[in-house]
């Protein structure tokens, strides 16, 4: 029996060498962990469960036969994070260059299997360099395995890539079908035919956020997780608060400048209004112009989509609807109550917009909204003009409670651009012009005509945001919302 029990020590000390030593040294020159060191600091310590430590390729071309590493380049298991389960697999750049075969793909997918059928979040770490050429088709079959799992979890189970190292040919369909994808800064990058195309795609709306190291990347992404749900079933965590849901903010009271058209950090808000200033931003370097997260109001995880002053001043373009469109959409799917802050004059103008397709990516940010089934509030904190106005989670496309700053200036369009038609006649005339404006102003610059019709539920003083938006949303907990049966959407794509 000793004898049976020292050769499984040894074969178990083998597999977790991976390539060997030198090659692990080598990812430490390059500034990165090893698959084991990165699993082991995603996980809780001891928590880690591994699957599959043994399997080999069963590969016979161009002399693969002779060279067998137990593992094949991908370590796959469970474990926990914060005590919540987690499936995860970490590719092995030291084995075979972390390069996909008909085996590798295997384990990956039974880790995806168990995944779903436990309702726990999956993430992937990858560093690698594509199929394995040697196996050719069977590689190939093995990523179309990988990427069906992926369609099929997507709005059941959270899933998430972290990029690490190369991610190469086939390997960046599946992140890209994933739920979130981050980046590791100097040392990741994403291509489909060669490393020359992009070295860095976080400014574009394919990676979701970049850390600077391994370390830096798996600690947040441990973070994310406190965030999320395990499933589409249980409902968002909930996490002891030590802060008092009715404290109010007089800062809040000043944040809107007394010039409209003076910026501010939404920002600002969004972390006095969460608990203990928490807020996990998606997306951030990529539209600018509006922001998206995670915060907590009463401890349980709420999304934030917020217009942002201080860049283009808040405007939607196309690429700020199709990020918020995704970020609702993914709150939606996973019943997290979304919190929306709206000071928007209205879509970007330009041919440069129309051209790019301005109207179909609008639409997708009012077709997210629209389909919501979550708690949707709103608070409109100054501007909220034209057609951004409904796409922005009004009323009228289903948010339960709206709520407006004495500040919000909710119309069609701006004074100078409504006087400017509504009286032309009266252009040459300065003063006329100038009393004119000041009456729009007066008329409908202000929240009051929308309270007045039912459009906005309370004009609130901006101080007591935290505490309005609480109790809304403890109003909204047990929300149902029947819809009409169909097979599926047809989202403006």
């Amino acid at each position: 029996m000793k004898d049976i029990l020292e050769k499984l020590d040894g074969r178990r000390a083998a597999a977790k060498l991976g390539g060997g030593d030198k090659r692990g040294a080598t990812q430490h020159e390059r500034g990165k962990l090893t698959a084991r060191e990165r699993i082991e600091l995603l996980l809780d310590k001891g928590s880690f469960e591994e699957f599959d430590m043994f399997v080999e390729h069963r590969s016979t071309e161009f002399g693969m036969e002779k060279t067998k590493v137990p593992g094949d380049g991908v370590v796959t298991g469970w474990g926990t994070v914060n005590g919540r389960k987690v499936f995860v697999f970490a590719k092995d750049f030291t084995v075979f260059g972390g390069s996909l075969s008909e085996t590798h793909a295997q384990k990956i997918v039974k880790i995806q299997d168990m995944a779903l059928k436990a309702r726990a979040p999956i993430i992937g770490l990858y560093d690698a360099g594509g199929a394995r050429i040697q196996e050719g088709v069977a590689a190939l079959a093995g990523y179309s395995y990988v990427f069906r799992r992926n369609v099929q979890a997507s709005g059941v189970i959270p899933q998430i890539s972290v990029i690490m190292g190369p991610c190469a040919g086939g390997d960046v369909y599946s992140p890209a079908m994933t739920d979130f994808i981050f980046m590791v800064r100097e040392t990741s990058y994403m291509f489909v035919t060669g490393p020359d195309v992009v070295r860095t795609v976080t400014k574009s709306s394919i990676a979701d956020g970049a850390y600077d190291n391994d370390v830096e990347a798996l600690l947040q992404m441990r973070r994310l997780i406190d965030f999320l749900p395990s499933n589409n079933a249980d409902g968002v965590p909930q996490w002891p608060s030590f802060d008092d849901i009715e404290r109010v903010d007089l800062s809040l009271d000043t944040l809107i400048p007394d010039n409209p058209n003076k910026p501010y950090d939404i920002k600002e808000l969004i972390l006095k209004v969460v608990d203990e200033g928490d807020f996990f931003e998606v997306a951030e370097a990529f539209a600018k112009n509006i922001v998206t997260g995670f915060g907590r109001i009463a401890g349980r995880t709420v999304g934030f989509v917020a217009n942002q002053p201080m860049v283009l001043a808040g405007v939607l373009d196309s690429d700020a609807s199709r990020k918020a469109a995704r970020f609702v959409r993914f709150c939606d799917a996973f019943n997290i109550p979304i919190v929306t802050f709206v000071d928007v004059p209205g879509f970007l103008p330009g041919t440069a917009q129309e051209y790019g397709g301005l109207i179909k990516h609008g639409a997708k940010l009012l077709f997210a909204y629209s389909q919501c089934t979550v708690p949707l509030v709103t608070v409109i904190t100054r501007k909220a003009y034209g057609g951004a106005f409904d796409v922005m989670a009004s009323k009228e496309i289903g948010a339960d409670m709206n709520y407006a700053w004495p500040t919000a200036q909710i119309a069609v369009m701006g004074a100078k651009g409504a006087v400017e038609i509504i009286f032309r006649q009266d252009m040459s005339d300065p003063d006329k012009i100038a009393a004119r404006t000041r009456e729009y102003e007066d008329r409908f610059l202000s929240p009051f005509i929308a309270a007045e019709r039912g459009y906005v539920d309370d004009v609130i003083m901006p101080h007591s945001t935290r505490k309005r938006i609480a109790r809304a949303l403890a109003m909204l907990r047990d929300k149902k919302v029947e819809t009409p049966a169909k097979k599926h959407d047809n989202l403006p794509l």
